[in-house]
């Protein structure tokens, strides 16, 4: 059993991250994980990521306030507002904004695996 205190949670500086405080609870530099990593973003109002696209897919859950989600996959964009609780996830390749528009903080917790899936060789 792998415990990590939010208090002590190692922080971490992710690219293309605007007021933001981003924390690792589990993996990586937050102790042992063999298939994913979870963090949680403190997002300031105004605070952001850019609309980026990443290998991985990524599971993200608001905890506190609430967020604008942004997707774009094959030139299709859309545009969400998640609330306490409300989830969402990104596929691999997806790009994926977050957004803070409110006047108040707001929290999300970020799931993603270390590796993005296996190529099948009979698909490509």
């Amino acid at each position: 059993m792998n415990i990590t205190r939010f208090d002590s949670a190692p922080e971490y500086q992710a690219p293309n991250h605007f007021d933001m405080r981003c924390v690792r609870l589990q993996g990586r530099e937050a102790g042992p994980a063999d298939q994913l990593w979870m963090g949680v973003s403190t997002l300031a109002p105004g605070g952001h990521t850019s609309l980026d696209g990443s290998p991985m897919e990524k599971h993200y859950v608001v905890l506190v306030g609430e967020l604008v989600l942004v997707g774009e996959l094959g030139g299709q964009r859309e545009e969400a507002v998640l609330r306490r609780f409300d989830s969402c996830r990104f596929a691999p390749g997806e790009k994926r904004q977050l957004i803070n528009r409110s006047t108040q903080p707001a929290m999300v917790l970020l799931a993603m695996p270390f590796n993005p899936p296996p190529v099948n060789e009979e698909t490509t």
